[in-house]
């Protein structure tokens, strides 16, 4: 990630005794600068759950400021879950950097295994265009924080999901390397939203 930004951990913001601790009600007004026209999932997510999933340890949020000007610029959401990948959609070096940390169903040739999940990913377009953050920059915030992790306690996939947009899946698998794996229909927490197909992209760390 550029040096000129930096990703906060929600918790530090909502924890008394840390030196950056804000409280609840001030976090949620700066939550409240956020908007995201494009994908009203991702701003639904921020204001309605980030908070209540982070202290209930489901996913933790980090919100993005430049520091040259202080503005918040982004977040992403870090989670923990299991996924399957059929053994035919790795290669055979990928298969056996999985076997490291998977199970491996030998009738459904495929492995189970907990993955890093970068689960929200959204810029503030609230800001003029000029102090927009850009998606590359804001997927690089949130790899650097799953490689931080895991420089602690180990794992060796991450993963993640984007709706079926020709663009998204360029961006995520021609620009920054992840392999699409399977596909998967959800809901959206936005009411007037019908249910959606996901593609799910995995990055080996």
């Amino acid at each position: 990630m550029p040096d000129k930004y930096i990703s906060i951990n929600i918790k530090t913001l909502l924890e008394e005794g840390n030196s950056s601790f804000i409280g609840e009600e001030k976090l949620k007004e700066i939550l409240s600068d956020f908007v995201c026209p494009k994908n009203p999932d991702v701003e639904v997510f921020l204001h309605k759950n980030a908070i209540e999933f982070t202290k209930k340890n489901q996913s933790v949020t980090y919100l993005v400021f430049d520091m040259n000007t202080g503005f918040f610029v982004g977040y992403y959401a870090i989670a923990i879950k299991p996924i399957i990948v059929r053994a035919k959609e790795l290669s055979k070096n990928g298969q056996k950097k999985l076997e490291r940390i998977a199970v491996l169903d030998a009738d459904e040739q495929s492995y189970s295994a907990a993955a890093y999940l970068i689960a929200q990913l959204g810029k503030n377009y609230a800001l003029p265009k000029e102090y927009q953050i850009t998606g590359r920059e804001l997927l690089a915030a949130a790899m650097d924080s799953v490689i931080e992790v895991q420089y602690s306690i180990g794992g060796v996939v991450m993963f993640l999901e984007c709706e079926d947009n020709p663009f998204l899946l360029n961006f995520y698998s021609k620009q920054n390397a992840f392999k699409a794996f399977d596909i998967r229909e959800t809901n959206s927490p936005a009411a007037d939203m019908e249910p959606r197909m996901l593609h799910q992209l995995l990055k080996f760390i």
